[in-house]
């Protein structure tokens, strides 16, 4: 899978923006806030429909403009295929081949990117936030059912806790209705769960061979889901996670009508990272967590591969200067002729030529983009 040609209009600062991409490496280079990370996230916002530096879409039409418009020509299974979102005041429009598409569900999946960025370093000693969000939007583009159920989750979950808060307002008073909302929230919940479950043991085997490959050492790495719930386990299929989240909403009903939110869920759920059995988040050093940040996106590139048949396209917003010369060599050995990968950077040094081969380099400037003529062996 790769992405052939790209149009970006009133996209944040890319006014204009239209190129054709090398099959293999792009690297993008420009001083800061010229429209480096704008161009990875607006391709990033074709294959999701969505950001990951923002949840509010209206921040990316630029500045004045009424609409924003991005469109890419893809080739994967031995075809090309024709990708555009349109986004306006109104909401957001998609197109497959020009053809509309009513759910969002139908569009998500057909283009697959993986982004790394510098935050995403801060995946296992951030919040656990980042870890639920992390899930949501990886496991999202990869699997229609997953992004059907985490976006119904969210809806049943604001009714619940908005209920919670009309009876504690006393603005209502029936509580069977909230045992209702209850009886709903855990059905799709335990839908979420145990896909959680299933794409984090596939990633967990992935991630393990990548950091022991980056890492060259014998500390064992393990990936586990953690639910709110203690008792559900990888075991349970869905109608047992369903009865235990059940019952959990059930033992803390009245403490959910104290604090007007509801307590246990895929929202409260947690990822956990350990080295030969030790919490990586309190006792890993820095080096090591970021060796296990960097092992998780290379494991989903396998995941996806694994899932779809395809790799998907890898996006290093900025990521190369933040690790060091053999983390960079681990990475671009890892993904060597298997993705399409774009590459961000403020200049060219510090970069591992003696593993890419013969890039497409490309300058930045004012939400502009000029071919690097000369640059092609990074010199």
């Amino acid at each position: 899978m790769y992405l052939k040609h790209f149009i970006a209009q009133n996209y944040r600062n890319l006014e204009q923006f239209d190129v054709d991409f090398d099959p293999n490496v792009n690297i993008f280079i420009g001083q800061n806030a010229q429209g480096k990370t704008n161009l990875l996230e607006a391709i990033y916002f074709l294959a999701l429909t969505r950001s990951h530096r923002t949840s509010s879409d209206k921040e990316l039409i630029a500045f004045g403009q009424d609409f924003a418009n991005i469109s890419g020509h893809i080739y994967k299974s031995q075809v090309d295929v024709s990708l555009r979102v349109l986004l306006s005041k109104k909401g957001k429009k998609v197109w497959i081949n020009r053809v509309e598409q009513a759910k969002l569900s139908k569009y998500v999946g057909q283009l697959n990117a993986i982004l790394f960025s510098p935050e995403d370093l801060d995946l296992i000693k951030g919040a656990p936030s980042l870890r639920r969000r992390f899930m949501d939007q990886e496991f999202g583009q990869i699997n229609a059912e997953y992004l059907y159920f985490a976006g119904k989750y969210k809806q049943v979950l604001q009714q619940k806790n908005n209920y919670l808060k009309q009876l504690a307002s006393g603005a209502a008073h029936d509580t069977l209705f909230l045992d209702v909302l209850s009886d709903q929230l855990a059905g799709v919940a335990a839908e979420v769960i145990v896909r959680r479950f299933k794409f984090l043991h596939f990633l967990d085997n992935y991630a393990q061979n990548a950091y022991t490959s980056i890492s060259s050492s014998n500390e064992k790495l393990k990936i586990s889901y953690r639910p709110s719930v203690k008792d559900i386990t990888e075991d349970d299929d869905v109608e047992t996670v369903y009865q235990k989240l059940l019952a959990s909403f059930q033992k803390n009903k009245q403490m959910e009508l104290l604090k007007k939110t509801t307590l246990s869920g895929p929202h409260r759920d947690d990822i956990e990272f350990k080295l030969d059995g030790k919490d990586a988040h309190l006792y890993g050093s820095q080096g090591q967590q970021r060796t296990i940040a960097l092992s998780v996106k290379l494991a989903e590139i396998q995941l996806v591969h694994h899932l779809t048949s395809e790799y998907p396209l890898l996006l290093l917003d900025d990521v190369m200067s933040e690790l060091d010369h053999s983390r960079q060599s681990a990475l671009l050995n890892y993904i060597h002729g298997k993705t399409q990968t774009f590459i961000t950077t403020t200049d060219l040094e510090g970069i591992s030529w003696e593993i890419i081969k013969k890039p497409k380099v490309y300058r930045i400037k004012s939400g502009k983009i000029y071919l690097e003529e000369g640059k092609m062996n990074g010199r």
